[in-house]
Parts: structure tokens; sequence; C-alpha cells
């Protein structure tokens, strides 16, 4: 059954670009830019669930990373309720850093192994003493523990001692411990088994519901994505080139790209495997330093004409077969088997 969702907007992202230099020789001179990010729009509205796909390297980590401030981005603005993130200072930085927090990829690395659990999770209230008073921190950390589904006797246990699900957990402890309204989840389930996956997916679907959290869920596991988000947006070589409610994304793509994707998804009936068309893109993923003219997929669409080579098309609304939804494709109103039916 779907939530219903608030129109309040927590997260508004404008025009957002991170590029990084290229430096080159002895006297380290900037001989070009990686354009990590380059131009990305988006809302996350209260209580809802943004999942972020696409290949390695199209800047989906990059662009949590300038969510969380943990980059300065080379342009645009973030608006967080209605605050202008890349202009705060000081206790107002402060105050923005306790509401939008992140859960990190891998639970191997991210925890410190030289730390106890309680002090891993009780560390945010050493940065932020006035969350929770010094002496009912413990108390506290037993809580979050709890919460997240960890046995609060193992506060004095360190991270080797647990598994990698268990590890992430307390990850996830320690991203809500400051009561955010925003969670980053930055490839939370890539490191673990299957079944690990589902638990951790059900547990951030819970804490969801019980605390009001807004989620920006990065990820390349599709299913895993359709599974837990709202609204979907697959970006490619730094941009977002579709984004639409889960069902709009899922069932009536209209970007080459998310069709190619999707069609790569395994389908566990091999009956229905073997009748469905798999799109095969031709070609490597174009470097980020130096991305194509126009269309930035065009060189691997098999649909692409003249016009994709010369035409940036911009992100918007486009008709999807039923409804409409954002698209960033001079070709979005033919139908999808249209686009799939043709040799990759």
């Amino acid at each position: 059954m779907k939530k219903t969702l608030s129109d309040e907007v927590v997260v508004t992202a404008t025009d957002l670009v991170k590029h990084y230099p290229i430096k080159t020789g002895i006297v380290r001179r900037t001989t070009g830019r990686v354009r990590a990010v380059d131009g990305v729009s988006f809302e996350l509205r209260r209580g809802e669930t943004l999942g972020v796909v696409g290949e390695s390297g199209c800047g989906k980590s990059t662009l949590g990373r300038l969510l969380m401030r943990l980059e300065e981005p080379t342009a645009g603005t973030v608006l967080f309720d209605g605050v202008e993130m890349y202009k705060q200072r000081g206790a107002a930085m402060r105050q923005l850093r306790r509401d939008i927090q992140i859960v990190f990829q891998d639970p191997y690395t991210s925890l410190n192994p030289r730390k106890t659990v309680g002090d891993i999770v009780g560390e945010p209230f050493e940065i932020h003493p006035e969350v929770v008073p010094r002496g009912g921190r413990r108390k506290r950390v037993q809580e979050l523990l709890d919460l997240v589904g960890l046995s609060p006797e193992h506060i004095n246990r360190y991270p080797h001692q647990f598994s990698g699900g268990q590890r992430q957990r307390i990850g996830v402890a320690r991203g809500i411990a400051l009561n955010p309204k925003v969670l980053i989840c930055d490839e939370p389930v890539s490191a673990l088994d299957v079944s690990v996956q589902a638990q951790v997916v059900n547990l951030l679907e819970k804490l969801q519901h019980d605390l009001g959290l807004s989620y920006i869920f990065i990820a390349h596991d599709l299913s895993v994505v359709r599974h837990i988000s709202d609204r979907v947006a697959v970006m490619y070589l730094g941009r977002i080139v579709e984004l639409g409610d889960e069902s709009q994304i899922y069932e009536r793509p209209t970007h080459p790209y998310t069709q190619a994707l999707l069609s790569a998804v395994p389908v566990p009936d091999p009956e229905l495997a073997g009748k469905r068309e798999q799109i095969m893109l031709v070609g490597d993923v174009p470097s980020p330093a130096n991305p194509p003219s126009g269309c930035r997929f065009h060189t691997r669409c098999w649909r692409a004409t003249e016009q994709c080579s010369l035409e940036e098309p911009q992100l918007i609304m486009r008709p999807d077969g039923v409804g409409q939804h954002q698209s960033a494709c001079h070709f979005a109103h033919l139908r999808q088997e249209d686009l799939a039916g043709a040799d990759a």
C-alpha cells in the first residue's frame, strides 16, 4: 500500500554543479574538468523517498556529498526548509547538519574499528551536546540500538564483532541519532547479501514511518530502488535524464537509457525472461571530462539522430503513453516498443 505523501518540500536543488579540475605537469596546471555533477535539479518532499539510480561514475555519490555539504558546489543552490545551505556558516550550518545525515555504502570501512558501538553511535552527541545531556547519552544510545534491531547489551562491543548487516544497522543508528529530517542513503545495501539487504530496507521503511524521515536513496540495484522509492531519478554522466513516480519510471519509461537499464534487471521466471527483449548498449560510457555534445547518451543510443548530437534535450514534462513525467529525450513521445524494437 502506497503511503500518502506531503506536498511540503524539504529539499530543493537547483542547477547543482560539481566540477573537479584535472591538473597535469610539474606545476600542476589545470588542463580540464571532470563534470561529476553537471546541472541537477529536483525537489524532495517531507516523508518521501527519492531513489537515485545510474551506472557507476554517473555522479550519484557526488550528488549525495553535495547535499551533505561534504563537497562545495561549483555552482547551483540547495534550499533546506527554505534556507540556502551553501550560504550558512557557523552555528547556522551546524543546525543544518543536524537535520540532514548520511548512511555510507561500506559498513566495514565507515565505522571506526578502534571505537565501541556506544562511542560510534554516541559520537554525534559529542558534536551536538545540546541534543542529549551527557548523563543520558548511554541510555539514548541503547534506545537507538534497540530501534534498529540490535541488542542494547552490545553497546560495549567493537565493529569487528558484528556481521555486515549488523554494522549497517549501527550506521543507521548513528544516522538517526540527531533526529534528522533527511537521511541520505548512499548505496546502503550494495555490500550486503540479498537476504540481509531486505532486512535493512525493511528497517529503513519502518524508521521512515515511525520518525517521518525523508530519504535520498542512492543505489544501482533497480529492484531495491523500486521497492523503497516513491519517485526515481535516473542519472547519466552527471545529469538527471528521467524523473518521475516509481510506477512511471518502471512501467512507462520514456528515455532509452532508462529502458536499457530496466531491460537488464533479472527476472526470476525463466519463461518471462526468455520472452523479454534485452537492450544491449554498444560502446563505453563517455568520459565525464569530455562529455558528448547534444544529448550525452546519443553515442550509445539506437534511436539517435543528428538532432540528438546537436541539440541537448531538456528535462521537461513529456508524455509517457498514459500521463506524463520529466524526461530528457527528444523522442520521449514515442512508445517504448518503438524504441526497444530497434537493434542495439
